[in-house]
């Protein structure tokens, strides 16, 4: 492996979407992360996402478990819990995302490990945290990426009205808890580098979605305000979100002077310019509601493609995108948004590239998922266990290996 991050080896212990995307990205930059498996595997393996093919890695799984290489171990038996322990002897940080309490009563939790390893980062995720950093009433809760998003505040500003809350698309209550305990594991593990102490890395879902919420929460402390959805355009700044074309949907941004001049020459709306209630930005702003469907007159007269032409590169703009179009568009095939992922006996798939783009140590999709238990010898044998205690574990059923020749 090479990037940024080569010389950082991470037990990762999470599942589903929010824990694996974390490690995902440091295992983008080059870190080598080992997913340690149950005999059943992460519940995102399977034909999730792949049109209904019978693929053994499916869509989802390869999308962010790429990079990664994967072990099983079964942590309720002794020997896959000693298996365990061996393989955090020499690593810089172990994740997981199960639910609070799970990993003490398997005799595995942090205060366990950095015995045997003082410089251990231990990055755990959940929907309300870990009472280590801070006790919540919801602690014991589980949680997905909806639960985050109702609970954390997105959904109640989110919507096409004040009385539609809307969950994002994406699955934000899972990637932006992910994105932080990636953040998270890495600043600790630089600390531990320095210091040669680790130390317990939490990141609660419900957390990170208000975190990205942090408009809401200061206009409540300074307005008195409890915001609610605005729909495709913003509370205080116009023209400032999303208008009709003729054959679908573009955004704008043109709440400055300069800006709005340019626009409404472009559209051939002098008549917006002129307008007594919109000749300032302020004006604009108090009488946005009469704005917006004033310039989606003016937009709808064209087409996104015209629209790119008259507005792309003058003010900011940008038409709405499905994946087909994006899929075709010069920018995210010029900067490898959209890569092609093996899978021996199948067709590629297409996956989303790498979005942190590095001149010295660029990241990338380097290899495809692992198949369950794939590296199960490997890095067994590496921890210091010989071949015929593999074996046994493996006999026992304690641990499992994928016998396919990696291709």
């Amino acid at each position: 492996m090479s990037g940024a991050l080569s010389d950082i080896r991470i037990i990762d212990l999470t599942q589903m979407l929010a824990g694996p995307y974390g490690t995902m990205v440091l295992a983008d930059h080059g870190a080598l992360v080992i997913k340690v498996e149950s005999p059943q595997g992460d519940m995102t393996r399977g034909p999730n996402g792949s049109g209904g093919q019978q693929r053994e890695l499916g869509g989802y799984f390869q999308s962010i478990d790429r990079n990664k290489e994967s072990i099983v171990l079964d942590l309720k038996s002794e020997g896959g819990r000693e298996a365990l322990k061996m393989l955090v002897r020499d690593a810089d940080a172990i994740t997981e995302n199960f639910r609070t309490g799970v990993m003490d009563r398997l005799g595995l939790g942090y205060e366990v490990l950095r015995e045997i390893n003082p410089r251990l980062v231990y990055g755990c995720l959940r929907g309300f945290g870990d009472p280590r950093t801070g006790k919540s009433p919801y602690q014991q809760w589980p949680a997905f990426d909806v639960v985050a998003q109702a609970m954390g505040g997105i959904m109640a500003i989110t919507g096409p009205d004040a009385g539609t809350p809307t969950k994002v698309g994406p699955g934000v209550g899972d990637i932006v808890p992910g994105l932080m305990l990636g953040f998270g594991v890495l600043a600790a593990v630089h600390h531990a580098r320095r210091t040669g102490v680790g130390q317990f890395v939490d990141v609660a879902m419900a957390d990170s979605v208000l975190a990205v919420c942090e408009r809401m929460i200061w206009q409540h402390s300074t307005e008195d305000v409890v915001p609610g959805p605005e729909g495709n355009h913003h509370p205080f700044l116009c023209p400032f979100g999303m208008f009709p074309a003729a054959d679908g949907h573009i955004t704008i941004a043109a709440q400055q002077d300069a800006f709005f001049s340019v626009l409404t020459e472009a559209l051939d709306a002098g008549h917006l310019l002129t307008d007594p209630r919109f000749a300032t930005r302020p004006q604009r702003t108090a009488n946005r509601h009469a704005l917006i469907p004033a310039l989606g007159e003016a937009t709808r007269r064209f087409t996104k493609a015209e629209l790119m032409q008259r507005l792309g590169g003058h003010i900011p703009f940008g038409p709405v995108m499905n994946i087909a179009e994006i899929e075709q568009d010069p920018h995210f095939i010029a900067r490898e948004m959209i890569v092609p992922v093996e899978e021996p006996g199948h067709s590629p798939l297409r996956i989303a590239g790498v979005p942190i783009k590095m001149t010295e140590t660029p990241g990338g999709v380097r290899t495809r998922a692992p198949f369950l238990g794939e590296h199960t010898r490997q890095r067994l044998a590496e921890a210091g266990l010989s071949s015929e205690e593999i074996q046994m574990l493996i006999d026992r059923r304690e641990a499992a290996a994928h016998e396919r020749t990696p291709a």
